[in-house]
């Protein structure tokens, strides 16, 4: 049996897959921490012992993310863009716009059928756009971020977020449950207003169908309803969004292999 690992080492949450034949076999999350070799280390120990396998039955594996350089066991490297890009086009060959939504930015690609990245732009250095400020604002309410998006759900009467800025929402949030909104109002509003951020990225290159969501924030029901209301199609959402990087580093293992 052929197996190939993907390990992504992101600013917040770490995560590793392992395919074989092109299928999903393992996946595994970790957080980051700050000594990312250690911790791809654990990914793939516990990668391994979900299959009853050794590493020595591992063919190629492939390395991605902000820590992909201290992945000491990796076979080669590669960029999330690409990782991501082949990650989605392996659930979704119809897709060809990618919000990809991680822990430190936001990005957003334009994808071919077989993968290949075009266009693409980054979110400047503004947690606005990502899913650290979904921690920023559970910090804020002192609710899990687990518990964010169903809480939004219940929302009334989402609260209007007056400026573009992480710091003055963070501020403003303050004031809000000082003056008695709710929780789920407050949460409902920071959804809207990550959309809108999200989607003045998208303005920029455009939007072609199908979309598709990938990377944490994906995880958050509210994010994904209030982006899908402001874009006002469709959004494909994976089964697990937070491993579509990993997926799409194992599958690029796997090609480099067989090149090779």
């Amino acid at each position: 049996m052929t197996w190939f690992m993907g390990i992504d080492i992101g600013s917040e949450k770490s995560k590793g897959v392992v395919v074989k034949d092109g299928k999903l076999e393992a996946e595994a999350t970790l957080p980051s921490g700050y000594k990312y070799g250690e911790t791809a280390e654990s990914l793939k120990e516990k990668l391994i012992e979900s299959l009853g396998i050794t590493f020595e039955d591992i063919t190629f594996t492939v390395a991605t993310g902000q820590g992909r350089d201290s992945v000491s066991f990796s076979d080669d490297v590669a960029d999330d863009i690409r990782c991501s890009a082949r990650g989605i086009n392996s659930l979704f060959a119809d897709v060809r716009t990618i919000v990809d939504i991680q822990g430190q930015s936001s990005q957003i690609l334009h994808v071919n059928e077989i993968g290949q990245v075009g266009d693409f732009v980054i979110s400047e250095k503004c947690a606005a756009g990502s899913g650290q400020f979904l921690h920023v604002i559970g910090n804020v309410l002192r609710i899990d971020i687990d518990e964010i998006g169903e809480l939004s759900l219940k929302s009334k009467d989402p609260v209007r977020f007056t400026t573009g800025c992480v710091v003055f929402w963070e501020t403003e949030a303050i004031s809000r449950v000082s003056e008695g909104f709710s929780t789920e109002d407050i949460l409902a509003g920071v959804h809207r207003a990550m959309a809108e951020k999200i989607i003045s990225l998208i303005e920029r290159i455009g939007l072609k169908e199908e979309c598709a969501i990938s990377g944490g924030g994906g995880l958050d029901i509210g994010l994904v309803k209030s982006l899908k209301d402001k874009l006002g199609i469709e959004v494909k959402v994976p089964p697990n969004p937070q491993i579509v990087t990993a997926l799409g580093a194992a599958i690029m293992a796997a090609e480099i292999y067989k090149k090779q």
